[in-house]
């Protein structure tokens, strides 16, 4: 038994699905922003050793077999139908798909629970829905580099290196540097991001920064046009989360059930989105013309925007205001975002 090599038996490594729990206050207090991205980025094991997943956000694990590509977030669920505007006219998007999670993202998922990868069958951690949702452990199996991803956030990706047993791996000591790296340059880039500027007659709906940092705020927060004014809005260029910019009566988050804040508590909690928080508003193509009785009720949606070139969303849509007032507006998916035009 004392001749057996230290390094026969196998380990497991620690990766976290966002900012690492201990790093989370410190970034909390920089202000509404978040990581997209594994800590550490990149790992090292040895084959047969195993990576523990630790959920640190609203991730998923996407390790797909070879030659595949990650599952999207949402599929095709069914066809919209008889969905009406406050004016009690049916919106161009009926006939069109509901947006629905893709089922194999559903529970149960892999958490508090192990796999095996060996490169033949995909593993998929799903949604963490649950409140607290524990670890999952995935064990790989064979030498080479693999890509792992999150479903919810197009760009998110990670890597593990798989070595043989007879080449050295970072020592537990050489990971803590690295992860302590990763922390401290996305904390840098996260305080820069709080000073986001755009060309006027455009509004960042969210910032993005290297490493996968987003900042959810509107750029700007407040602005005052005349009437007659479009504005652009538009998704951050690194960013790889999805937002919307929602015109519309009631504030979602103190007000939960007026217009906008069912919206958002049924894009939040149910397994097919609201059509008219998915989808923009109006037909793409065109320019609406906002005020406060669009649609009857002052409704304008961008619809869903990201910058993943893997879908179908555009990256920005544009609305011209007809009427003075002040408008706001709020993301749908994150109903803490939240910004005003004041028109004159």
């Amino acid at each position: 038994m004392l001749a057996i090599p230290a390094g026969a038996s196998a380990a497991t490594k620690t990766v976290n699905m966002g900012i690492p729990p201990a790093d989370q206050k410190a970034f909390q207090k920089i202000g509404p922003v978040d990581v997209n991205d594994f800590f550490p980025h990149g790992t090292t094991i040895h084959a047969g050793d195993s990576i523990k997943f630790v959920v640190a956000g609203f991730h998923t694990v996407d390790i797909p077999n070879k030659g595949a590509k990650p599952l999207g977030l949402f599929a095709p669920a069914g066809t919209t139908s008889g969905v009406l505007d406050a004016a009690g006219a049916p919106f161009w998007f009926n006939g069109q798909p509901q947006l629905g999670f893709t089922p194999a993202l559903g529970p149960p998922g892999l958490y508090g629970k192990k796999a095996t990868y060996t490169g033949a069958k995909r593993v998929e951690s799903g949604i963490p829905f649950a409140q607290k949702p524990k670890p999952f452990t995935v064990k790989f199996t064979k030498s080479g580099s693999y890509t792992y991803y999150c479903n919810v956030h197009a760009g998110m990706k990670g890597t593990v290196k798989v070595v043989s047993k007879s080449k050295s791996v970072p020592s537990a000591k050489a990971d803590a540097k690295t992860l302590a790296a990763q922390v401290a340059s996305t904390k840098k880039t996260a305080k820069a991001l709080g000073a986001t500027t755009v060309a006027p007659g455009n509004v960042s709906v969210g910032a993005s920064g290297k490493g996968g940092v987003e900042a959810f705020a509107m750029f700007p927060a407040t602005q005052t046009v005349t009437v007659g004014t479009t504005l652009k809005f538009s998704m951050a260029a690194k960013s790889a989360d999805v937002h919307t910019a929602t015109f519309g009566p009631g504030n979602p988050e103190t007000q939960p059930t007026s217009y906008l804040g069912d919206l958002a508590k049924r894009f939040a909690e149910d397994p097919v989105a609201p059509s008219q928080a998915a989808y923009p508003s109006d037909p793409p193509g065109t320019l609406a013309t906002l005020s406060p009785t669009w649609h009857g009720n002052g409704f304008w949606n961008s619809g869903v925007l990201d910058q993943s070139t893997a879908t179908p969303i555009p990256n920005s849509n544009s609305v011209t205001f007809s009427a003075p007032g002040t408008y706001d507006f709020y993301c749908m998916v994150h109903p803490f975002m939240h910004g005003t035009v004041v028109v004159q």
